[in-house]
């Protein structure tokens, strides 16, 4: 089972996910979702006992239950129980909260993102900001950021006017202009930077950003140009905006005397939590 592991925001407060490639569906951290509910620090310790009940009553919600190696605070995985949405749905039925409504409207958020994370990738610019902002990001990364997300919609909306559907084709026309300008897939560039779960974007440097963003908005003026139809002509305008970038990553790397592809991720530049001005 392919699986990728994920960490979403249910206000400040961190849920883990997983992906399942396969079975095309999320698996939410058990304890993770109890603890927002009962709002405890440690959600471990009521979701065993309320396991242990719902065992006895012959509640399916504990059998369709499975575990996953989830990563903990401590940076370390262990066996973590999960659930799908159907299954985390009907745990939530079974604890008292004054939090059970609005966590059902998040869990019905994040089920719709995979489609629309590839087509549409940040839909609320307002709460990109904050987000980032929360995370310790500086000003000037966030402003670059936030440009790179609007010429990302700019690209996608052309992808799919031009008949790109399937989010597998999002993600190969994506795989393809990364390869082109920086020499790696969006899966070598992680491993090049150390990267499990979190947004390869999200750890690019400036300049990395820069390029990227050169080869999405060349792309995307050139499809408007050419007005490509299907993947393969799709794939051609892609890859023609992609060595656009290239070609100015060999410029700038040739007076500059080193490489601009950074091995850095986010952690080694942001402010830390306990240091941020502000916590939204």
């Amino acid at each position: 089972m392919a699986t990728h592991d994920l960490v979403k925001m249910f206000d400040s407060t961190k849920i883990r996910v997983v992906w399942d490639d396969e079975k095309e569906k999320y698996f939410f951290s058990v304890v993770d979702v109890v603890g927002v509910l009962t709002e405890s620090s440690d959600g471990r310790k009521y979701w065993n006992k309320l396991k242990q009940r719902l065992k006895e009553e012959g509640n399916e919600s504990v059998t369709n239950c499975h575990q996953l190696k989830l990563q903990a605070a401590d940076g370390k995985r262990y066996n973590t129980d999960v659930a799908d949405l159907e299954g985390i749905l009907r745990i939530i039925q079974s604890i008292p909260s004054k939090k059970a409504e609005p966590i059902k409207r998040w869990l019905a958020q994040v089920g719709s993102e995979r489609f629309y994370q590839m087509q549409d990738p940040e839909r609320s610019i307002e709460q990109a900001v904050k987000d980032y902002r929360r995370l310790g990001y500086s000003e000037n990364w966030i402003n670059q950021r936030i440009k790179t997300i609007e010429i990302r919609k700019g690209l996608t909306d052309e992808w799919k006017r031009s008949g790109i559907e399937n989010e597998s084709d999002y993600a190969l026309l994506t795989d393809l202009m990364s390869k082109v300008w920086s020499g790696m897939t969006t899966r070598e560039y992680k491993e090049h930077k150390g990267l499990q779960a979190q947004n390869l974007r999200d750890n690019m440097t400036n300049m990395e950003l820069l390029l990227n963003a050169l080869a999405e908005q060349t792309a995307t003026d050139l499809s408007k140009e050419r007005d490509p139809k299907g993947m393969v002509e799709t794939a051609h305008v892609a890859k023609d905006g992609a060595e656009v970038a290239r070609n100015a990553r060999a410029d700038i790397e040739q007076r500059l005397g080193h490489t601009v592809i950074s091995s850095d991720k986010a952690i080694d530049h942001i402010t830390p939590q306990d240091e941020l001005p502000f916590k939204k």
